[in-house]
């Protein structure tokens, strides 16, 4: 039987499921980022902190990086919507997925926490 974190990603369709596994590979490859299951979704971790998560966005049906101090981020890419403190990062999964722009935004928010 899988864990919650395994089943999470194991339950969604492709191509959302590749995109979140990709997602989750790349928040993994971090020093210091561990993955937790927590108010039934993928968090991650940064020194011990809760840095983002991982989701699917209910009005675009596209995965996105949740970011919980994103607010602090100046970024055109990122769209806070109703949030205080969080702002998000959709993902496109039928487009070739933005490694470049997904890493300069995790190395922002990476900075806010150093």
């Amino acid at each position: 039987m899988l864990n919650p974190l395994d089943n999470y990603f194991e339950q969604k369709d492709e191509p959302i499921k590749g995109c979140l596994q990709y997602l989750r590979s790349i928040l993994l490859n971090y020093a210091n980022v561990t993955e937790h299951w927590k108010h039934g979704m993928p968090f991650y971790y940064y020194k011990g902190k809760m840095f983002c998560y991982l989701w699917i966005h209910k009005k675009f049906l596209q995965p996105y990086i949740g970011l919980v101090d994103g607010a602090k981020i100046e970024n055109e890419d990122l769209l806070q919507e109703k949030r205080a403190r969080m702002k998000i990062l959709l993902i496109n999964p039928l487009a070739d997925l933005p490694k470049t722009k997904i890493e300069s935004i995790l190395n922002q928010a990476f900075a806010l926490r150093n």
